[in-house]
């Protein structure tokens, strides 16, 4: 019988054949266990915020915008005060932190003149109003360019008792959160019209801020552009020299503010006279009295000089007689 051997190249092929049926096999079978799931979609792109300016603000919020228009912060670019500190500064970029929003530092560009919404708010937010523009304006973010009226308020009382700006100032119109200064103060404030010193400066019209909040007149530009605002709330001597200037140091007159009248004391002519003649005497007898111990002085002077000096006379006297004898032994 005849022996029929299989050449290399068909042992290569069936081994090949056998692990391929094999692995699709097992991938079938893999694939049964683990049915195949749909892949997510992908996420959208993320939208970035921009600014877009107070006019796309105005759309809802009208009101606001109306009253912002006229405030210091609308002007802050366009006031003629700092146009002329700017010149003089040179046109400084550096200025345009706080006079504009959007500044951007690495090139000098800015998004809007002024400080408008998106100043404080932040950009504008592309999910707005969805998302709130959620922005609380304390201390923290007015010291970005207020940094010397946030600096006076940590010295205040009001920090200490966690006071911040919008607790009496409006952000949007700038105003005070009350009708006049006094009634916001009085808010909180309510027993500190009861005293003299209070009482007596309401009754002549003046409010808490004419007193508490004094700054002496500006008589240059400020520098810099920054100038006290007062405030520390505390009252200083120079507030009360503001107006009180022939008449703080005097208290007959401080006596009459407060409804005090003193009685004019009777005045004895004769008796003044009396006391005039007594005092003359007796400065004259201190000059004679003087005049007597001068000349005793010198007399004693004279007296004990002159014992002194005889005593040294006779004892010199004496020693060179006494060298002499011995100088003739």
């Amino acid at each position: 019988m005849k022996k029929r051997y299989l050449l290399p190249n068909r042992w290569s092929l069936l081994a090949f054949g056998l692990l391929f049926g094999l692995s699709v096999g097992l991938g079938a079978a893999i694939s049964l266990a683990h049915p195949a799931v749909a892949a997510p979609p992908p996420a959208p792109p993320e939208q970035v915020p921009s600014y877009a300016g107070s006019s796309a603000c105005a759309n809802c919020h009208k009101d606001i915008f109306e009253n912002w228009t006229s405030t210091r912060h609308a002007q802050a670019f366009s006031s003629p005060i700092f146009q002329r500190n700017w010149d003089e500064l040179s046109k400084q970029t550096a200025c345009l932190q706080c006079h504009t929003t959007g500044f951007n530092s690495q090139d000098g560009t800015y998004a809007e003149v002024g400080v408008t919404c998106e100043a404080c708010h932040g950009p504008f937010q592309p999910r707005h109003p969805a998302e709130p523009m959620a922005r609380t304006p304390n201390a923290e973010l007015c010291s970005t360019c207020h940094k010397t009226t946030t600096d006076e308020w940590r010295a205040s009382p009001h920090q200490n008792a966690g006071v911040q700006c919008q607790a009496c100032h409006n952000p949007h119109s700038q105003t005070p959160m009350a009708d006049s200064i006094t009634a916001l103060c009085t808010n909180c404030h309510k027993e500190m019209g009861d005293s003299f010193t209070h009482s007596t400066h309401a009754n002549a019209g003046l409010e808490c801020s004419n007193c508490h909040m004094y700054t002496p007149p500006r008589t240059q530009s400020p520098i810099g552009g920054l100038v006290p605002t007062g405030h520390t709330f505390t009252v200083g001597s120079d507030a009360c020299i503001g107006c009180h200037q022939e008449t703080v140091h005097t208290r007959d007159e401080l006596l009459k503010l407060g409804g005090i009248v003193l009685p004019t004391p009777e005045v004895n002519v004769e008796n003044l006279k009396q006391e005039i003649l007594n005092q003359e005497k007796t400065i004259t007898n201190l000059q004679v009295s003087s005049q007597t111990r001068l000349y005793t002085g010198l007399i004693q002077g004279a007296i004990i000089g002159l014992v002194t000096g005889g005593a040294a006379a006779w004892i010199v006297g004496r020693r060179i007689r006494v060298i002499e004898e011995e100088n003739n032994e």
